[in-house]
């Protein structure tokens, strides 16, 4: 694992921004794995604002998000569509063929897993993998628990994460209590991951992933056995951290 501190979110988000141009100018067709939530919000931010300034065009790339909510309409302001529409895609050139997300009202789930599996292989595979992490350790939505060995997948969501994305939903009782997602072994496929942690409300989580052991009761802990993980996280984040484990500073 190379592991970069940066000052703060703003940095962070610009440091992993300048990281993904690198990847859509350096492949000719770029397959990029797509997360969403407020961590990789500044990310795409800077990300538009290089295609504006034609920096950089994704005409070209392939984007597979992680997960979605089963039960939420593409439409819906709390579906993980709706995100990255609003968030990236309505502001740049991607083409919407490339654009794929899990379709969480898909009349067999099942099906709908399979095929969203084939489509990533058929793509050619994840070129670089955009992570956040949650308190838990979850990665995507794979909860504490989720094998190692788990493709995309319907998943029941661990009551902490319903109620830390309850804050998006008007009340607890309508967040979603299933989600699709890729699955760990799916993730792990990928050629790179690009892990960002911001705040120090997940300094616990990011020490738990150096320091602890590889189990499945802390999803996130498969990532120590990756061949090539960038982890971009801000001091807060870092807080528990001896400076020994950093590479590099921002």
């Amino acid at each position: 694992m190379k592991i970069i501190q940066t000052e703060n979110y703003q940095l962070m988000s610009k440091l992993a921004s300048q990281h993904v141009i690198n990847t859509i100018k350096q492949i000719n067709k770029p397959v990029i794995g797509l997360a969403t939530g407020s961590t990789p919000e500044g990310l795409y931010q800077h990300l538009i604002k290089a295609y504006h300034n034609h920096e950089i065009s994704f005409a070209n790339v392939s984007t597979f998000n992680l997960d979605e909510y089963v039960g939420l309409h593409k439409e819906n302001t709390n579906s993980y569509h709706y995100y990255m529409q609003k968030f990236l895609f309505n502001h740049v050139d991607i083409p919407s063929k490339n654009i794929h997300l899990p379709n969480g009202m898909a009349n067999d789930l099942n099906n709908e897993c399979t095929s969203y599996e084939n489509q990533i292989q058929q793509a050619g595979g994840i070129h670089i993998q955009i992570l956040g992490i949650g308190r838990n350790g979850h990665i995507g939505f794979n909860e504490p628990g989720t094998s190692f060995e788990s493709q995309t997948h319907v998943i029941d969501l661990d009551e902490s994460t319903r109620k830390a994305n309850a804050r998006f939903f008007d009340s607890f009782d309508n967040v979603p209590k299933q989600a699709i997602t890729m699955g760990i072994k799916s993730i792990m496929r990928s050629t790179e991951i690009l892990l960002l942690v911001s705040g120090s409300e997940k300094a616990d989580a990011l020490e738990k992933l150096l320091n602890g052991e590889v189990n499945e009761d802390f999803p996130a802990s498969i990532l120590q056995t990756h061949q090539n993980v960038k982890i971009i996280a801000d001091k807060a984040a870092l807080r528990n951290i001896s400076c020994n484990y950093v590479s590099e500073t921002m």
